[in-house]
């Protein structure tokens, strides 16, 4: 059977929403809400921590208590989202006396309005009912949204108009793993005429592009040969000048020793606008998918960054590595593979003991990753005879010797 309602978009903000029950559901739905602006009420004996932290925040107002008559008086929306099936009846009861939609949580068909599984994408808000199939709802849901974000789904926007200038959208891909770019990076690039792409960025997304999309390869490969980033600048600029959406795709996240805010830098010279769209570095994630917590509770309370594109001593170094000696916390090394006798010893001639915990995770997130663990005394040796190669991030402290535990 066809869904028999009508879909219609609610403008609620500044108006009155009241929201009975502060549980699970209430958790759902009120971000929604207050997104869309509306002026909501929560009704509730209790509520679950996170929907306190929205009243925390103002976002909400909370009268804690159960309903009563009269709560919906001057309300334009009502969710009845209780654990007690007869009091939503009540509320429902009271909705259609005072003519305010209301959504019933456990018994959607008894109320006079039904929550959509809903998506964003790119300006467009869309939803999708199933005549009280609601896991239907969401499958179509997600797919919709996988289509636009890959552009294998048109979203009908209208072409950039002669003389306009869409600028550069800087784009962090992520560790490597396609599927964890943004998804407003996924967004851009599918909308991109112009894609300028680092080596280290999720190279996948690529075999997603329309025939037409021009690709320059950016790559800048350790110690070997790379593009000069004055190149790379000037293609961004120019390719924008042209009237062409240029995405710069990256590894990692832009503003992690990505070179990014150079790249804003040249753009913002040039007149040419730019949207800056984070990613999620690898400097934590690679750990994260190796089982390496960069912070542990009682054994990290500080972590820091580390470039190791020159060595300690190097008259360009920024680092002081006899203060990073001295940490007790966690020192995440990136481009650190090739010096790495040189870092080690300038850490234990600082101080660190030599039985500190190091894991060196190669290629993370891919599907060649490996992890070598070590001790800072012997990971330089360890490493060589392992034959570890860039890409690879090495974290160096007490948080690199915690496993999880197997069962057997």
């Amino acid at each position: 059977m066809d869904d028999p309602h009508y879909l219609s978009g609610l403008q609620l903000s500044g108006r009155r929403v009241v929201m009975f029950g502060g549980g699970s559901v209430a958790q759902r739905r009120l971000p929604r809400l207050i997104s869309a602006g509306a002026r909501v009420e929560l009704v509730s004996p209790h509520t679950t921590p996170s929907v306190q932290g929205m009243v925390d925040a103002g976002e909400l107002v909370w009268h804690e208590r159960r309903y009563t008559e009269g709560d919906l008086r001057d309300a334009w929306y009502a969710l009845a989202c209780t654990n007690d099936p007869a009091v939503n009846a009540e509320i429902c009861a009271e909705a259609e006396r005072e003519r305010v939609f209301c959504v019933r949580a456990d018994e959607g068909e008894s109320g006079t309005a039904v929550t959509p599984a809903s998506g964003r994408h790119g300006g467009l808000l869309f939803g999708v009912l199933s005549g009280g199939e609601p896991l239907r709802s969401a499958a179509v849901r997600d797919s919709m949204l996988d289509g636009l974000h890959s552009g294998t789904i048109e979203d009908g926007r209208t072409p950039h108009p002669e003389g306009t200038l869409p600028g550069v959208a800087l784009v962090g891909g992520g560790p490597g793993d396609p599927e964890l770019i943004t998804v407003r990076g996924r967004r851009l690039l599918a909308r991109a005429d112009v894609v300028v792409v680092d080596r280290l960025a999720p190279r996948e997304l690529l075999d997603e592009l329309a025939p037409e999309v021009e690709v320059v390869d950016a790559a800048k490969i350790p110690y070997g040969r790379a593009a000069s980033q004055d190149v790379i600048n000037q293609t961004l600029v120019e390719r924008a000048k042209e009237g062409k959406f240029v995405v710069r795709l990256k590894g990692g996240d832009p503003y992690l020793f990505g070179r990014g805010f150079e790249e804003v830098l040249a753009c913002a010279e040039a007149g040419v606008p730019v949207t800056m769209v984070p990613g999620i570095t690898s400097a934590f994630a690679v750990p994260a998918v190796a089982d390496v917590p960069v912070t542990h509770r009682g054994v990290a309370h500080e972590v820091v960054v580390v470039s190791g594109h020159v060595a300690p001593g190097d008259d360009r170094s920024l680092v002081d590595w006899e203060l990073l000696a001295r940490m007790r916390g966690t020192i995440v090394l990136m481009m650190g593979v090739e010096r790495l006798p040189q870092f080690a010893k300038a850490l234990l001639d600082g101080g660190r003991p030599a039985d500190t915990p190091v894991a060196i995770i190669e290629d993370g997130t891919m599907r060649t990753q490996r992890t070598l663990r070590s001790t800072l005394d012997t990971v330089a040796t360890d490493a060589a005879a392992s034959g570890v190669r860039p890409p690879a991030v090495i974290v160096i402290g007490p948080v690199a010797g915690l496993a999880p535990v197997q069962s057997s």
